[in-house]
């Protein structure tokens, strides 16, 4: 079987939080979490997308935080840097200025609010893929951007050279397979819950959210999948869907992610307004998911 353009970003990449303190970036549990994903054996670091609450960072936070993964990472772990903006310029400014930084890629998400055509869609990939030399990996995500990437559009992109991948999150599994079967792109889930799903009909992985909190079963839920030991990927799938569906379904991402790592002993501070933590009761209800997982000692039960 032919490798597909962007396999080497195959297995496991995690959308890693940004950690507060005091209302600022807290750099030194940034590292921390940089260094706990390398000991896991992940495949990718990628910061500052939604998970790393892009939208509140400054545009300074925003290019440190990218910059100080790529350092803190030194090459031990790869990077793809979320850069990507509803203002075509500012994309391409962000997404250079990772380059230069030594990213290893650049997720891309598809702009938002001001929702333009398909035509617009191709037109500002095209102009990012275009002015940098690192692989562009195109985010379709409709629930939070309000349009979606049409598959037409994204058979258009696989024919640029710079657009290697597509973090696939619509949560429509025929999309999946339409996209794998008509490119040569590598697809990745977006959706945690959806990983083995459409690894089976041909992605190759996650960008994860729950990879912030468990990252070696992700990790043994995608080598299973991907050697074909779907008995194996399928019992992972099953431990992991629990945790996946009680723990996102409580609260917009990373609201949850953050008050479970805080659950664990991995306190990744505050969050920015307009996120607000957990209240009362879904607080018991993630502690209880964390608890029958399996994190009780972490959980200090």
């Amino acid at each position: 079987m032919t490798a597909r353009r962007g396999s080497e970003f195959a297995g496991l990449s995690v959308a890693i939080v940004t950690p507060f303190k005091d209302g600022e970036v807290d750099y030194g549990r940034l590292k921390e979490q940089i260094e706990f994903q390398i000991e896991a054996g992940t495949t990718c670091l990628v910061p500052v997308g939604t998970t790393g609450e892009s939208p509140t960072l400054t545009h300074d936070e925003h290019e440190r935080v990218i910059s100080e993964t790529i350092q803190c990472a030194a090459g031990r772990i790869k990077v793809m840097a979320g850069t990507g903006s509803n203002s075509t310029a500012e994309a391409l400014r962000l997404t250079q200025r990772a380059a230069k930084e030594g990213a290893d890629a650049t997720l891309q998400v598809a702009p938002y609010y001001n929702k333009p055509t398909q035509e617009g869609f191709y037109q500002h990939f095209k102009a990012v893929a275009e002015a940098v030399d690192i692989p562009v990996c195109v985010y379709n995500i409709p629930g939070r951007t309000g349009k979606e990437i049409e598959v037409s559009t994204i058979q258009r992109l696989s024919e640029l050279p710079g657009i290697t991948m597509v973090k696939e999150a619509t949560g429509k599994l025929d999309q999946c397979s339409a996209i794998v079967g008509s490119t040569d792109l590598t697809v990745l889930s977006g959706d945690d819950s959806l990983t083995l799903p459409m690894m089976s009909v041909g992605a190759e992985g996650v960008i994860s959210v729950a990879g912030n909190l468990v990252p070696s079963d992700m990790i043994k839920l995608v080598n299973a999948a991907s050697a074909g030991d779907f008995a194996l990927a399928q019992k992972m799938h099953h431990k992991l869907f629990s945790l996946c569906s009680n723990m996102l379904g409580l609260a917009t991402n990373p609201i949850p992610v953050k008050a479970a790592m805080r659950m664990v002993g991995r306190d990744s501070g505050d969050l920015r307004l307009p996120m607000t933590p957990l209240d009362a009761e879904c607080e018991a209800k993630l502690q209880e998911t964390i608890l029958a997982y399996g994190l009780a000692s972490a959980a200090g039960v």
